[in-house]
């Protein structure tokens, strides 16, 4: 059914669908209607007997579902930026224990300085965490993303992260098909779990482990990543024949036919790169984009397969990694090991900086003819940045960074002396 509804609700609704037993909430922007709309749905009964359970912190809320799932329910929860963070150890015990928990992660970036708008640090933050993290690029691909989730997360008994883009996807109202209940039930069987506390079968579960066996445990986890490589498209396909609509590729090129430059990205701003790619068509360059719609497991020979046939690569990301550059442009470059294909980086809209066509284009151009910094920060103000280097080094009291900048913009307070 097609419904004019907020990217968070359209989730809430797709979530319900799913019918989970336990639900976890602590509020923080940009997810909370989720949990806020579930609520809601839990109150007027319309999830039966489900629990939904107000708790103190973001470590409470994922510590409450993995009790829930280690008790043999279908558990969700949801947060963003520094409440990812905060549940750090429980984030690592949910995947090391082999808890088959779905999370929205409503992207944010974090701090200091503080700032709640969208970028991609606080997933990437957990990437190696042992959890599959799926992205969307539109609230249509979040709402279905989050079907599939619950039926990847309970195949293979491994949690999974639906990351939508905070406040352009989690505030955003759009036209989205919401499914109906017949149809999810088709798809999502009833959760029969792989392990649970059960009285009548004792089990240990977290239990110590040493250094004779702590390899294998952990190879372990890693073969379920391995084995989502499999799990995923199969799982896309059936979607696609149950509601007639392909959503959750692992990997998704756009008019790459013959493109000499491909462009690389996660999330909504795919929707920027392709109008730029179909402007770049319209004026004679061949070019082409490649959406990731799984970062974990990376799939890497699916990468490969689809830059093939490219002279260059750019990997546009909303995300970096201190003193290296682009996370996600170091595993693409890892999927090309051995070919000779530059691949350029493109960091892009830290904090919610805007990523407008005009500089992708300008950029693009750049790279086209081989002329681009290496990575390239879009947008950024070289000017403010010299003088805050000057500064520094002119007193060694020269003040918090992020103050100076605010000041030498004219967003706070007097002007530096």
């Amino acid at each position: 059914m097609l419904k004019q509804i907020e990217g968070s609700r359209a989730v809430a609704e797709a979530v319900a669908l799913a019918r989970p037993q336990v639900i976890s909430a602590y509020p923080i922007t940009p997810q909370t209607h989720i949990v806020e709309d579930l609520s809601a749905i839990v109150k007027r009964g319309g999830l039966g007997a489900c629990e939904f359970v107000n708790v103190e912190s973001e470590f409470a809320a994922l510590s409450c579902v993995i009790g829930a799932s280690a008790a043999g329910a279908r558990a969700y929860t949801a947060t963003a930026s520094q409440g990812l963070l905060f549940m750090a150890e429980a984030v690592y015990n949910a995947s090391g224990m082999g808890f088959p928990i779905v999370m929205t992660v409503g992207n944010r970036a974090i701090g200091a300085p503080i700032n709640i708008w969208n970028d991609h640090s606080d997933s990437m933050s957990m990437a190696d965490s042992g959890w599959i993290q799926l992205h969307a690029e539109t609230n249509q691909e979040a709402v279905d993303l989050h079907i599939i989730a619950f039926r990847l997360a309970e195949q293979l008994s491994v949690p999974v992260m639906v990351c939508m883009d905070g406040f352009i996807l989690t505030h955003a109202y759009e036209r989205v098909d919401i499914h109906t209940q017949a149809q999810v039930d088709a798809y999502l069987p009833p959760f029969e779990p792989v392990q649970m506390l059960d009285p009548d079968e004792p089990v240990t579960m977290g239990a110590m482990v040493g250094p004779e066996a702590f390899m294998e445990v952990r190879y372990l986890s890693h073969h379920k990543q391995l084995q989502a490589l499999e799990v995923i498209p199969q799982l896309v396909d059936e979607f696609r024949a149950q509601f007639g609509r392909s959503s959750g590729a692992m990997v998704a090129p756009y008019r790459t036919d013959n493109a000499q430059t491909v462009v690389v990205a996660l999330g909504s701003v795919n929707g920027t790169i392709k109008d730029v790619v179909d402007d770049m068509r319209a004026q004679g360059a061949c070019i082409g984009s490649v959406k990731i719609g799984a970062f974990r497991p990376f799939p890497l020979a699916q990468i490969r397969e689809a830059l093939a046939g490219a002279s260059r690569v750019i990997v546009v990301e909303k995300d970096l990694a201190l003193g290296l550059g682009g996370i996600v442009a170091s595993n693409v470059r890892m999927a090309l090991r051995g070919l000779p294909t530059p691949v350029y980086t493109i960091i892009a809209g830290l904090g919610g900086r805007p990523i407008p066509k005009a500089s992708l284009h300008k950029a693009f151009d750049g790279a086209m003819r081989d002329e681009i910094e290496d990575p390239l920060f879009l947008d950024l103000d070289h000017k403010v940045i010299d003088r805050e280097l000057a500064r520094m080094k002119e007193k060694r009291r020269s003040g918090p960074i992020a103050e100076n900048i605010l000041r030498e913009m004219g967003l706070v307070g007097h002007k530096l002396g």
